[in-house]
């Protein structure tokens, strides 16, 4: 597989792509009725199909083969982390997040936090690039902005986890992370959690937890958080 594309949409044996997937297909790639691809639902799947049908405002393509992708490599790593004011930042963690394999997302909103809004349809595409691009079959589920208060009351997970930078050493994630359990990381604005935040965390359920002596920007931090999930799977 050299190549693979996405859709959502895939019923009664046909995949159904969307106007821009398949302008990209038949206008930009120059694919044609009868060629052969590889396509992914983002659900854990592969399929094989051949295309049979090219408009203008859809592109469809009959399925011939099915393949359930190796799951063994994807963490369930939930993370929770605050936007960047440069949401460039935050798109970049997400496409590596991606990449590297990722269960779930969730946008912050914290008292320090440097954003409010963001547009999550922006950010849906480049989890849909990077999962393309690595040739993954798991789209990362992204959950709309979250207030911390609101998140940490009523997310569930077998392990809850809150990095931040404490006067007192806490222990390294890497640490205290169990492979095969479920796993929510919070991560904080570049001016980190407020003591309140942080209490209201732990009195939740959430483990206070360590990244490493340096400090790190929100979104590396929330890369390495990736990349030690990864590990542990």
């Amino acid at each position: 597989m050299n190549q693979l594309f996405f859709t959502k949409r895939i019923e009664n044996g046909f995949a159904y792509f969307d106007e821009e997937e398949g302008r990209h297909l038949v206008t930009v790639l120059r694919r044609k009725v009868g060629d052969r691809l590889q396509l992914t639902d983002g659900r854990g799947f592969y399929y094989e199909a051949e295309i049979s049908e090219t408009g203008k405002k859809l592109v469809l393509a009959r399925i011939l083969e099915t393949t359930a992708a190796d799951s063994e490599n994807i963490s369930t790593l939930h993370l929770a982390i605050a936007p960047t004011k440069q949401i460039e930042r935050i798109e970049w963690l997400l496409e590596k997040a991606t990449e590297i394999g990722i269960g779930e997302i969730t946008l912050l909103h914290c008292q320090r936090s440097e954003r409010d809004t963001v547009r999550l349809d922006r950010l849906e595409k480049v989890l849909v690039s990077a999962m393309k691009q690595s040739l993954r079959a798991h789209l990362p589920k992204l959950n709309q902005l979250a207030r911390f208060q609101q998140f940490v009351n009523s997310v569930s997970a077998d392990q809850k986890f809150i990095a931040w930078c404490a006067d007192t050493p806490l222990p390294h994630l890497k640490t205290v992370l169990q492979p095969g359990k479920s796993a929510v990381v919070v991560i904080g604005p570049e001016g980190d959690f407020t003591p309140e935040e942080v209490r209201l965390a732990e009195g939740n359920g959430f483990v206070g937890v360590s990244l490493g002596a340096a400090r790190l920007r929100t979104e590396t931090a929330g890369l390495l958080a990736v990349g030690v999930a990864a590990l542990a799977v």
